[in-house]
């Protein structure tokens, strides 16, 4: 007649497919953009990637005999951010190589979702970019026509148009050229409460604030075209809105989500500026996702009469 289970007795209409179907359909704008301005090899690469990732990860389901899990979205969400993490001179092989890469090694052969300690489209962003540098820094315009991204125009001296900045017109990765599209992307899950604005807007403030102290320190640019080159330029806002934030990879704790975009601001910045690349985005995150059970553990709140070390009852 009861149904006897342990507190808290929490109901929500939110499933792990639901939330993840927002975010793929908050990534349509970036993805969307990216196809339109750099063409058809850009469509060819977003299909590759996208079916890579979901037949990666029905084919390990099936041959280790899991539960089928491909219908939640999760694959179909990381064969997109693996997209926005490419440039559209890639190769229908490094797509594959890459969608392998994420959902076989990052995430299936962890525990599959949720229990990946770092993102897995990140992991194989960077798995490719070591791997196959001088491809994954090529990037070429609509017309085919190679151009400096607008970091590299930043750290060489060069200020971009920020109009263009904020279009997208200009070379880059697939997802990331489009600041106007992201923060749609970003706006949508934030009103649909899949993200909240914690970490988003303290990593993009703390990465702003650490380039203009290094800068000032250094002697570096610290004019306001500058630090908005900088926002619009790279893979910040895209990090920001939809890799920093991922659910198994980011702490879920307030203070900790804090904390964290913090530390992903400082390592941004210390790259941009301080490195020998001109970005820094992924790496910062998945430095960060290594940190988060650190963080996780130094901020969780202490339950209502638990012990502490000291054996005092902690406060509520």
């Amino acid at each position: 007649m009861f149904n006897v289970s342990v507190s808290p007795h929490i109901r929500s209409q939110n499933t792990t497919r639901s939330v993840m179907a927002d975010v793929a359909i908050a990534l349509l704008p970036s993805i969307a953009f990216g196809i339109y301005h750099f063409g058809l090899n850009a469509l060819m690469i977003t299909l590759v990637c996208v079916v890579t990732c979901v037949l990666c990860e029905l084919l390990f389901e099936l041959i280790c005999k899991k539960p089928i899990t491909v219908f939640d979205f999760s694959a179909v969400v990381t064969g997109l951010i693996l997209v926005m993490n490419l440039p559209a001179t890639a190769t229908w092989w490094m797509a594959v190589l890459g969608g392998v890469f994420a959902i076989i090694v990052v995430k299936m052969l962890f525990g599959g979702i949720g229990q990946n300690f770092m993102n897995p489209a990140l992991g194989a962003r960077c798995f490719l970019l070591i791997s196959f540098t001088s491809r994954m820094n090529d990037f070429s315009t609509a017309d085919g026509v190679s151009s400096a991204t607008p970091l590299a125009m930043l750290s060489s001296g060069e200020s971009p148009d920020l109009l263009t900045l904020f279009l997208g017109f200009h070379g880059g990765c697939i997802g990331e050229v489009s600041a106007l599209a992201i923060l749609i992307g970003g706006l949508y899950l934030i009103i649909k409460r899949v993200i909240s604005v914690r970490i988003p807007l303290s990593y993009i403030l703390s990465t702003l604030v650490f380039i203009l102290v290094i800068n000032a320190i250094s002697g570096g640019d610290t004019s306001a075209n500058y630090i908005l080159c900088q926002l619009l330029s790279g893979g910040l806002l895209a990090g920001a809105f939809f890799m920093a934030t991922d659910y198994a990879t980011s702490p879920i704790t307030h203070k900790g989500q804090i904390i964290y975009g913090i530390i992903l601001g400082l390592l941004t910045a210390f790259f941009r500026t301080l490195g020998s690349t001109a970005e820094g985005v992924s790496y910062s995150i998945i430095i960060g996702n290594l940190l988060v059970p650190l963080i996780k553990r130094i901020t969780i709140p202490k339950p209502f009469g638990c012990k502490s070390a000291k054996g005092e009852k902690a406060d509520a």
